[in-house]
């Protein structure tokens, strides 16, 4: 497999407290360019020539790289060193950050997000080694909770920070702050964070050309299939059945490979599988919800960028508050009994979302987003704690990038089903709308009516048009918070399936349950 990492112990001692920042200081600014591009995004369409429904690329590019190169990481960081491979991914990020800024087209933008992806994929999974490994096991949860609030910095900051400067420099600028706080990343890790002497493995290749061929044409799918009508066009289908089949080849050969790029043995331990499958559907929401929101307050609302940053703001401090609080009460309440009580919240305020109204105030934004964002951080901690509790430390960096991998992985399909469902149901929509408005479905008008008003009806009909396309959207955008209401609550049954703390017995060399 891509190299199961096996750390020793480093050569000098390792100061807990600064790995936790380094670690949460190179996490914060990939969280914090994922939420931060979110409201510039309008502006990046007029800029690039993009339409709405491509400029999405912005972010699903983003996400797709990082997804397909996270299950290079544990080979990576056995051949080069968890912390040269954690120093170079910093820099790789960060380069590719500045030339994002540059970029003078669609094309441009997307080749150096998808760089910008690819490097950034390897620091979550390795910087939750890194916390792991520096902290001892029975403080693994306040490890994670602290952490968290510290990652959760960027998505209350990337909304504020990317309208106030898309408002007063512009959008590229977005990409240009990474700069200073890559600098100070890189400059962190390589004087703070340990080395580690790790036995390498065969790379899987044939596993992870099978895994990325799979997951690029299952993005390809979603992403072309609103533009070209779905399975109507053969380049549809034709990326759909690449995604099935390589899907299946990567499922048979884990399963026959004698060293596969995701170990059996992690598919056999119930709590990190149901973590896999928890996470995925935890990004769904996460990060669909952050796409819709700012458009949909910039363009239905009339919000200013800032304005609709500082309304975004309350998911982050909720999440924030949330883990702070997880922090305090793990140990010592039922992780299960904490991850419930954020499902409820995740759920419950999807459903408010549900009745947002095109004549409202900020009020049930900001107070959605608070609820959202609390329930969030009370998943997150509990669901991380138990989901790695039977982790052998030799598969930990395995279990990590493919954990990171399918939250990407979640977040894309989010952002593509929720964009495609978004234009379909607009169009939808529009169509039922207008058909009762026209001017012949006026009692005793004809069609001598619309002639006879001359330049002045037309522009009745346009401003008619323009009320009709707002509350096509507005329907199509309630449809997307509706789906996602449901996905909340189908997730939430998963929550069983988890082993407790208290019932885990973790042995360090196999990871056994007893």
């Amino acid at each position: 497999m891509a190299s199961a990492a096996f750390p020793t112990a480093p050569a000098k001692p390792v100061n807990p407290a600064l790995v936790t920042w380094v670690v949460m200081l190179a996490s914060f600014i990939t969280v914090l360019d994922s939420t931060i591009a979110n409201v510039a995004l309008p502006h990046m369409a007029a800029s690039l020539g993009a339409a709405s429904d491509t400029v999405t690329w912005v972010l699903t590019s983003y996400i797709v790289a990082a997804a397909i190169a996270t299950p290079l990481t544990a080979w990576l960081g056995g051949k080069v060193g968890r912390k040269q491979l954690f120093a170079l991914a910093v820099g790789g990020f960060t380069g590719a950050s500045v030339l994002c800024g540059l970029a003078q087209s669609l094309d441009q933008m997307v080749f150096f997000r998808l760089l910008q992806g690819a490097s950034g994929a390897f620091l979550i999974p390795l910087g939750q080694a890194f916390l792991l490994d520096a902290y001892p096991k029975e403080k693994h949860g306040q490890a994670m909770a602290l952490w968290g609030v510290g990652i959760m910095v960027g998505p209350v900051m990337g909304p504020v920070l990317g309208g106030w400067l898309t408002d007063n420099f512009e959008w590229r600028w977005v990409f240009f702050v990474n700069l200073p706080f890559g600098l100070l990343a890189l400059f962190g890790a390589l004087a703070v964070l340990p080395s580690t002497v790790d036995v390498r493995r065969r790379f899987d290749a044939f596993g992870f050309v099978a895994l990325g061929v799979a997951l690029g044409a299952f993005q390809l799918m979603l992403d072309r299939g609103q533009q070209l009508d779905w399975f109507a066009s053969r380049e549809v289908v034709l990326e759909a059945a690449t995604a099935i089949g390589g899907f299946w080849i990567f499922g048979v050969h884990i399963a026959t490979a004698r060293e596969p790029i995701l170990p059996l043995a992690l598919l056999r331990d119930r709590n990190i599988v149901t973590g896999f499958a928890f996470i995925f559907l935890v990004g769904m929401l996460q990060v669909a919800t952050s796409a819709l929101l700012p458009p949909m307050l910039e363009q239905l609302y009339g919000y200013p960028v800032v304005t609709a940053g500082l309304t975004m703001a309350p998911r982050g401090v909720g999440t924030m508050a949330g883990m702070l609080i997880v922090g305090r009460l793990i140990g010592k309440v039922d992780a299960r009994v904490m991850m419930l009580f954020g499902m409820i919240l995740v759920s419950g305020s999807m459903a408010a979302m549900t009745g947002f109204s095109p004549v409202m105030g900020s009020g049930p934004f900001l107070w959605t987003g608070l609820i959202q964002g609390f329930g969030i951080g009370f998943l997150f901690v509990p669901l991380n704690t138990l989901a790695f509790a039977t982790v052998s430390p030799m598969l930990r960096t395995e279990a990590s990038s493919f954990y990171s991998l399918l939250r990407n992985l979640g977040g894309a399909v989010g952002v593509s089903l929720s964009v495609g469902i978004l234009a379909r149901q607009s169009q939808i929509a529009h169509a039922d709308l207008g058909s009762a408005v026209s001017p012949f479905s006026v009692p005793g008008a004809g069609p001598n009516v619309a002639r006879a008003l001359g330049a002045t009806g037309d522009t009745v009909l346009a401003l008619l048009d323009r009320v009709v396309n707002g509350q096509a959207a507005m329907i199509a955008y309630l449809d997307d918070f509706t789906l996602m209401m449901w996905l909340s609550i189908i997730a939430t049954p998963l929550i069983v399936l988890l082993r407790p703390l208290k019932q885990i017995v973790v042995d360090p060399a196999h990871a056994v349950m007893e």
